[in-house]
């Protein structure tokens, strides 16, 4: 993965996260040495956010056919979490 340093970014701006990008769909922002941040297009970020729900939407499915699940009034909820 390529990887642009925060001195870098100073000094070239958007134009260094842009050229690091063409390598890469994703790049990481180092600072002193050390990975802190990545970068990547809007796209990308939107396309695993969608991945991201369709995960916890096929988990959510999985617990509800496996009985995975409390069904209760809100005020039950309210001290079922007090009481942990």
């Amino acid at each position: 993965m390529p990887q642009i340093s925060a001195n870098d970014l100073k000094t070239k701006g958007i134009a260094a996260i842009e050229s690091a990008l063409v390598y890469a769909p994703e790049t990481v922002v180092s600072v002193q040495d050390k990975e802190r941040f990545v970068v990547m297009d809007i796209a990308d970020y939107h396309y695993l956010r969608e991945c991201e729900l369709d995960a916890a939407l096929a988990q959510t499915r999985a617990d509800l056919t496996a009985d995975r699940f409390t069904q209760e009034s809100p005020e039950a909820h309210l001290a079922r979490l007090d009481a942990l």
